[in-house]
């Protein structure tokens, strides 16, 4: 993989999942990140993340373009697609493991389940990471040469997860990240990424993962500014652990407020919350999206 040059200007993007039409909060995102760009004089790149080719597709794509052109963005081109460049994220997984800091968890879903329920039962409680999933189990991270070599050859389904003490031993540490605000200024905050546990870098039907993808397509791109909603800011303790391991630059990152519903919930295309296609369609204007989203006087 060639890594972008560094420039003297900064790199910000936008890097929604073409899955489902953009709402309020992808609005909130884009246009922040749109504002934080302009105020710091740099270049913004717009990145479709569809490493999942099943749920992603053209259609949403050019409804996403369209709602952002309307929401008036504008983006250097060629629009970086993920699932163009499956061979950089398969670098980075070759990387990792000769390393020896993957290997294959043979587990299910359901096997976790099961283990979780059998550990509630006896009163113990089950680690979670900063997302409330379950850790998954050091049950493949402990097995045998010889065991490992049988699971693969019997063809058993796994996913590649990363050995999170030996790569907290690779990378060392304190692990920090940088973090900046509207004002430019910034500052180092300490990261713990093994509050995550061995967090999965590829899978059998997509040969790499959220986690991996966006650090790769950050460093080829050459982005410098990472502007993102709260929800992700745990994640940034597994990216820059990647950062480390794969020798790449360590961007600033800056976490924006999430858009919340009546519930207090984060907005999301699974729960089928407002689209800004059906927003526009009942003619909603622009002005009327900035203060929906409380950005009128930006």
């Amino acid at each position: 993989m060639a890594f972008a040059d560094p420039v003297d200007r900064p790199v910000f993007r936008f890097a929604p999942s073409p899955n489902g039409d953009l709402h309020l909060g992808h609005a909130l995102s884009a246009l922040e990140n749109y504002r934080l760009c302009q105020t710091f004089g740099g270049r913004f790149l717009l990145r479709f993340e569809d490493i999942d080719v099943e749920r992603c597709s053209p259609a949403f794509e050019e409804q996403m373009l369209d709602d952002l052109h309307w929401l008036g963005l504008e983006w250097e081109e060629p629009v970086r697609r993920q699932s163009d460049h499956f061979d950089d994220y398969q670098a980075a997984i070759d990387t990792l493991t000769d390393e020896g800091l993957l290997y294959p968890a043979f587990l299910s879903r359901g096997d976790v389940k099961r283990m979780v329920r059998a550990s509630q039962e006896r009163g113990e409680a089950w680690p979670r990471d900063p997302d409330g999933a379950v850790l998954y189990p050091d049950i493949c991270r402990l097995l045998e040469p010889h065991e490992r070599t049988a699971n693969l050859a019997a063809e058993m389904p796994y996913t590649l997860r990363l050995n999170m003490n030996d790569a907290l031993e690779v990378a060392g540490t304190p692990i920090y990240s940088s973090r900046f605000g509207s004002d430019g200024g910034a500052e180092e905050q300490a990261e713990n990424p093994a509050l995550w546990g061995d967090v999965v870098l590829a899978r059998k039907d997509i040969h790499t993962s959220y986690h991996l993808s966006v650090v790769v397509d950050d460093a080829l791109q050459g982005v410098t500014h990472i502007v993102r909603g709260q929800d992700l800011e745990p994640a940034t303790a597994v990216h820059r652990l990647l950062q480390i391991l794969l020798g790449l630059p360590a961007p600033a990152y800056h976490h924006h407020r999430l858009i919340l519903d009546e519930d207090g919930r984060k907005l999301s295309k699974s729960a089928g919350d407002t689209s800004l296609r059906s927003l526009r369609q009942a003619g909603v204007t622009q002005s009327d999206v900035l203060r929906m989203i409380g950005m009128e006087q930006a």
